[in-house]
């Protein structure tokens, strides 16, 4: 059986696939339909577990992508207002708070960043032609999957109209929401649709002064109400609302635009770069592991952007999976370990769609003060999908949805300086904002997910803390391995810099103590390799003891990608025996 990996998809989670893969020695076909990355932006919050990853595969690459980012004292602001000339309603500065900040500061060698996905794009791509077992095909459309028990099979048409095909143990459906791949293998999605949405893509030198830009601007004016994202060099891109497909903003993006911008930002010194559209979920895929074919990202999983967890749970996927695909294919574990990632990521990525559809709804204790609500643009949404109004013809039901929205967004007359009543409205309003943070701080939910599946040890201590806002660093199995400041053979290092690809890593302070452990576990697969830890210079050693939660003698057994499998208090020579016992009763039915 072919080694080579087929990828269909070069968005952030297949080119995170293949690069993860590439680092394990695997060579990957990588299909992508287009021939140069998306300018139009989509994604644009790069959580610090996500550069995590990115830096497993090389430090270089996630250091230049984390220096795309704007300082974070520029990207700081979350801000409300009625027209953007009367000034704001008031804001969530996400710097107020200098010792919360300190703290997330030392929970990782990252900070959550902000970079335009048609920023992000070109250095991923980048990093996928630089490397030599990354096989980069762009401009190819696939026309067929099929697997059997040996292997599958990719049939793709490239732009010449050449029909190739490529054989491969595995492939990864990475292509997107619309996933065709994930449609072919009849895979069902499930989940309500939220919300039509049309964006427009422009720069402006003038709309907002540099040293007050926010990051995010929710505005509600009679013309337009939605979001305003800040991109680098003065671009941004507005979001709004619509109901059918029929309407202007879908049908003729640039005409609609055109008309609208010049009212919404009260301005017309903008340059309109592009405009687009895409639908609003909350969807699942009903299995992400159909025989040999596996989704990730947008193709397994669809969120709506209030949270800033698509394009970071999708680079997670091809984490959870890139060290078990390695394991099966060097012979270490049974193809039967590839099911434990829709057991071990689906929980996950339910809780980050919960935690989602919770922003946007609760979104609407700012808009029903002015009367527009997310609720109700969901029902109507979903209305227009549904019989009768289904069966009216575009041209008909199109001037229809388009009335029915301005008359919605009048409503934001009441926002108006000179409107009676509008400074009160506007004081409710801004008591109501600091309740949003969860929808813009969620670093609880970035770090502190757990993995829960046959792979990982049960453990009688109580539940972690589970907080959407403030991640409390743990080692109970299932975790994400605490980032701290290491001495591991005289070098300074984090936990995840040492982490071995293939093997599972045994962190203790007692090292010498668990030598012989290892040495007497080493024909168990996928192997376990050694860490000996202290505390460098300059660090509390007995902080650092109490971090990890296993005292001196104990240690701390971690998976390649960075998440506890077991643990344990006791020295070595009583636990020898338990880390055997783990192996053979939670391991060993997914060996060869």
């Amino acid at each position: 059986m072919s080694s080579q990996i087929v990828i269909i998809g070069a968005g952030p989670a297949g080119t995170t696939a293949a690069l993860l893969l590439a680092r394990r020695g695997i060579r990957t076909v990588l299909l992508e339909r287009r021939t140069s990355p998306l300018f139009h932006p989509a994604a644009h919050v790069i959580n610090a577990r996500t550069l995590e990853i990115w830096n497993e595969y090389s430090p270089e690459l996630a250091e230049s992508i984390a220096a795309m980012s704007p300082p974070h004292e520029q990207v700081n602001l979350i801000s409300w207002y009625g027209g953007l000339a009367d000034g704001a309603i008031g804001s969530i500065d996400l710097l107020s708070d200098p010792e919360r900040t300190a703290v997330v500061e030392s929970q990782s060698p990252y900070m959550v960043s902000h970079i335009g996905q048609h920023i992000l794009m070109p250095a991923l791509w980048a990093a996928v032609d630089a490397e030599p077992l990354i096989e980069f095909r762009r401009g190819v459309t696939v026309e067929s999957v099929e697997s059997n028990s040996s292997d599958a099979r990719v049939a793709f048409r490239t732009v010449t109209g050449d029909v190739s095909e490529v054989r491969a143990p595995y492939v990864l459906a990475c292509d997107g929401a619309n996933s065709a791949t994930r449609d072919a293998a009849g895979i069902s999605l499930t989940g309500p649709i939220l919300a039509n949405m049309g964006s427009a893509f422009f720069t402006s030198n003038t709309l907002f002064p540099d040293a007050a830009r926010p990051l995010l601007s929710w505005i509600y004016t009679p013309d337009l109400c939605g979001v305003l994202i800040s991109h680098a060099d003065h671009r941004y891109i507005l979001m709004t609302a619509y109901l059918h497909p029929a309407q202007e903003i879908a049908r003729n993006g640039r005409s609609f635009w055109e008309k609208t911008l010049p009212k919404a930002l009260g301005t017309k010194d903008f340059e309109l770069e592009s405009t687009g559209t895409w639908v609003m979920t909350s969807q699942t895929a009903d299995a992400f592991r159909r025989d040999r074919l596996l989704l990730l990202g947008d193709a397994a999983h669809r969120f709506p952007h209030t949270g800033g967890f698509g394009l970071n749970s999708g680079v997670q996927d091809a984490h959870n999976l890139a060290w078990k695909l390695d394991a099966v294919l060097s012979g270490a574990a049974d193809s039967a370990l590839l099911d434990t990632y829709d057991i071990e990521r689906r929980p996950v990525v339910e809780k980050f769609a919960e935690q989602s559809v919770a922003n946007h709804f609760r979104m609407d204790d700012i808009g029903k003060r002015v009367g527009i609500t997310n609720a109700m643009l969901a029902t109507a949404t979903q209305a227009m999908r549904r019989a009768p109004l289904n069966k009216i013809p575009g041209r008909l039901i199109a001037p229809v949805a388009a009335a029915a929205t301005r008359q919605q967004m009048r409503r934001s007359r009441s926002l108006r300086p000179d409107v009676t009543g509008s400074a009160q409205l506007r004081t409710e309003i801004a008591a109501a904002i600091p309740l949003q943070v969860e929808h813009f701080v969620s670093t609880g939910l970035q770090f502190g997910y757990l993995y829960d599946s046959p792979l990982i040890a049960q453990d009688t201590s109580p539940n972690p803390v589970e907080d959407v806002v403030d991640y409390v660093p743990t080692t109970y199995p299932g975790a994400r391995m605490p980032h701290a400041i290491l001495c591991v053979d005289g070098r300074i290092v984090s936990p995840h810099e040492v982490l071995d690809p293939n093997m599972l890593s045994l962190f203790t302070f007692a090292g010498s103590d668990w030598a012989p452990v290892v040495q007497e576990l080493g024909g168990v697969r996928p192997g376990i390799a050694l860490v000996g830890v202290d505390a460098p210079v300059g660090v509390d050693r007995n902080e650092l003891i109490s971090l990890y939660e296993v005292g001196e003698a104990g240690a701390i057994l971690v998976r390649p990608d960075g998440h506890v499998a077991w643990r344990t208090t006791d020295s070595a020579g009583s636990s020898g025996a338990k880390l055997a016992d783990f192996f053979q009763r939670q391991w060993g039915s997914y060996s060869t």
